[in-house]
């Protein structure tokens, strides 16, 4: 059960930045709409819309790469007990 709680944490903790990233850009927005252009927020979401997209995709990419890794763990525990018999 030990194995699993690193998976459990994992959405929780990425997840709680995000919404504060988030939170942050959208206050910034607001409190400088009136003096940007539509447009100059338009392009701004646009860029942190690309942005969220990379740092999700790396997300995944880092998240396949623990899920790997718990696997193997797993596979050379049982062969070091197989070892042991």
């Amino acid at each position: 059960s030990t194995a699993n709680a690193p998976e459990d944490d994992a959405p929780n903790r990425y997840s709680r930045p995000e919404r504060t990233a988030y939170g942050r850009y959208s206050r910034d927005a607001n409190s400088s709409g009136s003096s940007l252009p539509s447009n100059s927020l338009e392009k701004r979401i646009e860029e942190l819309e690309k942005e969220l997209a990379k740092e999700r995709q790396e997300n995944a990419r880092l998240m396949k790469m623990a899920q790997d890794k718990e696997e193997l763990i797993g596979k050379l525990k049982e062969e070091i007990d197989l070892l042991n018999r």
